[in-house]
Parts: structure tokens; sequence; C-alpha cells
């Protein structure tokens, strides 16, 4: 029976897998007339479906019903970006190893990924939501939350409004799971209830009965310090924590306690915010084979750069707080920041500092696996493949680090548009600094998920 036949009078919420509807409650009637009416906020959130495997499965037919999985090389440092629900079945999982997943699922089909075309995918589906609503926030590339509560204009039951976005998701050739509620918490939990393609939904005023015995990991914002914290006090589900002593919450949340209690209840207020604010941009690097030279270390800290500064200045924005990360080959992690003197989007004129910042964290000799580097505290802004120019070695520089490359702002500015010109015509490989062709082939090859990278 298809979900659009039925009424669910005295139910606590519904669970539609491919439009088969099945009834979890205390009662266990179908009634084939109307949707059940809808009181107070709709909230849904749309989840794609082992979104990158999928993509690449639609573009690859001879890849469908077989494990695919998107990331870095197993024989390197990659992760596993995502993977197919074939693969799932072998135990493959994302931010595993790589190196396991070979192991898990040896015939699997490996990629490293088409992120501009994962892009792509992404934006066009992401219309398909504002086509519904104007109220549309994108937390990641392959996640978006919609308000769809009926309004004195638009009357369309909520649940219509979420099988219609389910239905012209698969016709673009990929899958999403769906959940819906009256809050983002409860709509968030609902949407990995049934994947996939599940539908998933929880009527106003069924909230603590779906949640009651649900786990606590299952809630957005409980992680494994604060999962271990309230264990100890014998708190397992999400009933139980909704009717903890305060003080129990208080010390696994602090401040945010009171937050998390109404989670737990389905009772959250936080709104849909569909401002389109970055707050940082970032790229990173993880390295087929641990980095001990200086030379090679700066040249990553070039390319990154060089990828945060074109972002920034499509989106028309500069930063003044720099960040750097750094793994090592024991996988300890270590970072630094400082504040520029002025906003910027000009990489040229961030790399003297970011500079400084690596020589805070990292000496030569020792093994790095991982590179980071972003900016943050934005304000609007105001032949062969060769380097432009032929930049004097950073090594040279070191007595004067702080000087910018090309200490002239105004012919930075003339080369960093001349380039972007270049690259919007030609792609991001057409023009590139001498240094960044030593960092070709050393990155493990996963595809990121960073927020940031989704538009």
């Amino acid at each position: 029976m298809r979900a659009h036949d039925l009424i669910i009078d005295k139910h606590t919420f519904v669970r539609c897998s491919c439009y088969d509807v099945s009834i979890m409650s205390d009662q266990s009637e179908t009634y084939p007339r109307a949707f059940q009416p809808w009181i107070g906020p709709a909230i849904l959130l749309v989840d794609l479906d082992a979104f990158f495997a999928s993509v690449e499965q639609l573009d690859h037919p001879d890849w469908r019903g077989k494990p695919v999985i998107v990331g870095g090389d197993p024989d390197k440092h990659g992760v596993v970006s995502t993977c197919s629900y074939e693969a799932r079945k072998y135990g493959v999982r994302s931010a595993m190893p790589s190196s396991r997943a070979k192991q898990l699922c040896p015939d699997a089909i490996w990629t490293n990924g088409n992120f501009s075309r994962y892009r792509e995918m992404s934006r066009a589906i992401m219309q398909i939501i504002r086509d519904e609503t104007p109220h549309v926030q994108q937390v990641s590339i392959d996640e978006a939350f919609a308000d769809i509560t009926p309004t004195r204009s638009n009357k369309e039951h909520p649940v219509s409004v979420a099988m219609r976005i389910q239905e012209r998701v698969g016709a673009l050739g990929v899958t999403c799971s769906i959940g819906l509620g009256v809050s983002k918490s409860v709509a968030k939990i609902a949407s990995d209830m049934d994947k996939p393609r599940g539908l998933t939904i929880v009527y106003p005023g069924r909230e603590s009965d779906f949640l009651e015995d649900l786990p606590i990991r299952k809630l957005s914002g409980v992680g494994p310090v604060a999962e271990q914290q309230l264990l100890k006090k014998r708190i397992f589900t999400l009933g139980e924590l909704a009717r903890a002593q305060s003080a129990d919450l208080e010390r696994a949340f602090g401040k945010n306690a009171e937050m998390m209690r109404a989670r737990a209840l389905g009772r959250d207020t936080s709104t849909i915010d569909t401002h389109d604010d970055v707050k940082s941009i970032s790229h990173e690097m993880t390295f087929a084979n641990d980095l001990t030279r200086q030379d090679d270390v700066q040249a990553a800290l070039v390319s990154l750069l060089t990828k945060i500064g074109r972002r920034l200045r499509n989106k028309g924005i500069k930063g003044k707080t720099l960040h750097l990360k750094v793994r090592f080959d024991d996988r300890t992690m270590h970072t630094a920041q400082t504040q520029l003197a002025e906003s910027t989007d000009d990489d040229i004129a961030m790399l003297p500092h970011a500079l400084d910042l690596l020589e805070k964290v990292w000496r030569p000799g020792i093994k790095l696996r991982l590179l980071g580097v972003g900016l943050s505290g934005f304000t609007a802004s105001d032949d062969p493949q060769a380097a432009l120019f032929d930049i004097e070695s950073l090594e040279e520089r070191k007595e004067d680090a702080r000087k910018p490359l090309i200490e002239d702002k105004g012919k930075r500015r003339q080369l960093l548009d001349a380039t972007d010109i270049l690259k919007d015509k030609f792609g991001e490989s057409a023009v590139v600094m001498g240094s960044e062709f030593k960092t070709r082939g050393k990155g493990t090859g996963s595809s990121s998920k960073n927020p940031s990278d989704y538009k």
C-alpha cells in the first residue's frame, strides 16, 4: 500500500520504505483515506543515501549492484569517504582506513571520486528542495533541513511534500532518505531509521513515543565522552535522558544540559538557518607517504593556500584568522592559529604567516601524515603548464619571512585575478605555482565532505 493512500489516526509514527508503509505503534490499523491532519511545525531532513557511491554507480552503469568504495588508496594512508550499500554488507564504513576496507571487501570497485560531479548533483538536489520552500538549511553536501510547515497560503500536507521531494530526487538517478517531524532533532533521527530510500514520519504529539527507547548515541550532540558519562549513571535511552537529574545532565553537557533534555523529548526549538554564512574555509591533505623534508611540506602548504585563496575570491569574502593543523605518523595532532593584520583573500600574502605557524608545530625530520590550513573571521570583500613567475626558494627567505613572495599588493592582485580567469576558463590545473608540482601524486586521493566544500 502506498503512503499517500493512508491515514494514520492512532499511531506513533509511520515508516515508508520505497513507499511501502509499515505502521509502528500500539495500534495496527490503517485507513485508506487522506493523511492524518498535521498540526504544528513540519521539519524534514533530506539525507542522500551513500551519495558519492550512488553518483558513481549512476555514472558507471556496470558498477550498479556491486560493492563500490569512494576513498583514498588502500595501499597508502587513505580513508573511506563513503561506500555503496553492497560494500556495507561486508562491514565497510565511512572514515574507515582504506587498508581495512580492502581486507573486508577485496573485490570492491575503488575510486578516488569526482568531487566536481558530486557538487553538481548536490546543487540539483538542493534546488529540488528549494522549489518546495525557501526555508532550507544545507548542512553538508548530502544533507539539508527544510521547514515545510503548512501555511494559510500553502496548506499542502507535509507528507505529500516529502514524498514529492523523494520522487524528484529519485528521478535524477540517486536516492534519499527523509525524516519528518516537528523539530530538527526528530527529523534527523527519523532520517536514519530506514535506509536507503526510507521516509519516516513522526506525527506531532508522538515524539516521546518515537524517541523513548532509542539509545542515547542516536541524539545529535551526544559524543563519546558524554555517552560514557551518561552510561555510568545508567542512562541508556533517550527516554531515560529526558527524565534524568539535572546534575547528571550538567556533568555530561555543561550549559547545554537543558537543551539536550529538550532534544531528547523532541521539543527543541532550533530554527532553520537559511543564511549562507560561511564560518570557515579549509583544506587539508593526507599524504600517501609521510613527509619529512621542509621543501616538501612547504610545497604542500602553498598548494593548500592556493585552493583556499581561490575559494575565498569565488565567494567574495575575506578572512582574518589563519589556522594550521598537522598530524604526525603516531596520529597525534597539533594546531596553531594567528590573527592577520587585515582581512584578506590573498593566498600569497597569507603564506609567510602560515610558514610561521608551521615552525611552531613541526620541525624537519618529524614524519608528517596530514597538513591542513584554514581561514575564518570573515568579512565581505571589498603553453606546457608552468609557474607564472620564477619565485625564489622559500628556504632562502627565512631571514625576512613575513614579507610576501610578491611584495607589491597591486601586482599580487593582478596575478591572482589573472590566474582565477584562466582557471575559470580552462580548469583548476590550467595554472599552478611552481612549488605546487611537488605535491602532485603525494595525496591519498580521499574525497572530502568538508561542509565548506559543497558550494
